[in-house]
């Protein structure tokens, strides 16, 4: 079913001419939805890594200033 609607001077917009529109915006919104996403996963990933690498960081000096240091003299 098409209807129209009588718009301004004379143009007439039919339901056909908003679909089409609707999805030739889903389209673009699909698309940068899509370049978002693999900025997305860059970041995440790379926030992981810098918690993984200040993590192992802190628990190696923490583990360096628990151990305790024994000498062994000769007499």
């Amino acid at each position: 079913m098409t209807t129209t609607a009588r718009v301004g001077q004379g143009a007439t917009v039919s339901r056909d001419d908003i679909e089409q529109k609707l999805r030739e915006i889903r389209g673009e919104a699909g698309e940068v939805a899509e370049s978002n996403r693999d900025y997305a996963v860059l970041a995440a990933v790379a926030t992981a890594v810098v918690v993984v690498a200040v993590a192992y960081f802190f628990g190696r000096r923490k583990g360096k200033k628990r151990t305790t240091v024994v000498e062994v003299r000769r007499v």
